[in-house]
C-alpha cells in the first residue's frame, strides 16, 4: 500500500513511529510458502512447501544445507534467501578453517541478524524480504531459530512461518498450512539434523516412505475412539535468545 512520503526509503519514520519498508519485507515472508520447524531433545527438523509460481514452471528449493551440523528453511523472496545461504556457508567455512571446529548455531544466527539489521538503517539498501528457520546441532544441543527481516531473531521449540502458518503454530501436528491437496514428494522438502546425524535433506523418492508413515499415523489418530477433536496446542512462544 502506498503511504506517500513515509515508505519511499527505509530510514524515514512515519508519524506513528513505524518504518513501512521493514513491514513490507515482513509481509513478504507472510505471503511466502509455509515452513515449519520442530525441536526435540536430540534432533531438529524443518519442512517447507515448494509451490511453483506458475503451473508450467518447476518448484524452487526452500530447504538448504549450510554445513554438516546446520541447515535452513526459507519463506519469502527466494533470491534473498539464496544470498543469505551463500553468506552463511562462507561464514561456516571460514570459521572451520580458522578454528578447526563447527560454527556455533547461535553465533551464526546472530551474524545473519546483524546483516539483516544493517539493511534497515541504510538509505541505499532495502530490507531482506525473507525469513529463515535455522536448524542446527552443536555443543549446546539442538537449536531452532527464526530470523526476521527486521534483524531480530528468536530461539524456538517449534515455529511456523509463511502463508497459512498461523494454524500450524497453534496445531503443529496437523497438516494445516497446506493450501490445497495433500503432501506429496513434489510439494515439500524436509531437512533433519541432530545428535550423531549430519544435516540431511530429504526430497524426491526418498521422501515417499516418510509421507506414507505420516499418512498412516494420521489415519490411526482419526480412527481413535473417544477423540473429541482435542484442543489446539498452545502457540509457539520464543525462548530467551542466546
Amino acid at each position: 500500500m502506498f503511504r506517500n512520503q513515509y515508505d519511499t526509503d527505509v530510514v524515514t519514520w512515519s508519524p506513528q513511529g513505524r518504518i513501512h519498508q521493514v513491514e513490507y519485507a515482513m509481509e513478504g515472508v507472510k505471503q511466502g510458502s509455509a515452513a515449519v520447524g520442530l525441536k526435540s531433545k536430540t534432533h531438529v527438523v524443518v519442512a517447507s512447501l515448494r509451490r511453483p509460481q506458475v503451473e508450467l514452471s518447476s518448484s524452487l528449493r526452500k530447504v538448504f544445507k549450510i554445513d554438516d551440523h546446520l541447515g535452513i528453511a526459507i519463506s519469502g523472496l527466494v533470491s534473498d534467501g539464496r544470498s543469505l545461504c551463500r553468506y552463511m556457508r562462507n561464514e561456516c567455512l571460514n570459521h572451520k578453517f580458522v578454528y578447526d571446529s563447527p560454527m556455533s548455531t547461535a553465533r551464526l544466527v546472530r551474524d545473519v541478524a546483524d546483516r539483516a539489521q544493517v539493511a534497515t538503517q541504510r538509505s541505499w539498501k532495502r530490507p531482506l524480504g525473507v525469513g529463515l528457520l535455522v536448524a542446527g546441532y552443536d555443543t549446546s544441543g539442538p537449536r531452532l531459530f527464526y530470523n526476521c527481516p527486521s534483524g531480530q531473531y528468536y530461539d524456538y521449540k517449534a515455529f511456523a512461518m509463511g502463508a497459512r502458518s498461523q494454524a500450524a503454530k497453534t496445531y503443529l501436528e496437523r497438516n494445516s498450512c497446506l493450501p490445497e491437496g495433500e503432501l506429496t514428494i513434489e510439494t515439500c522438502s524436509i531437512g533433519l539434523v541432530g545428535k550423531d546425524l549430519n544435516f540431511t535433506l530429504i526430497e524426491g523418492q526418498s521422501l515417499q516412505p516418510h509421507l506414507d508413515a505420516y499418512k498412516a499415523a494420521e489415519g490411526a489418530d482419526d480412527d481413535a475412539p473417544g477423540d473429541g477433536g482435542g484442543g489446539d496446542a498452545p502457540a509457539a512462544t520464543p525462548m530467551e535468545t542466546s
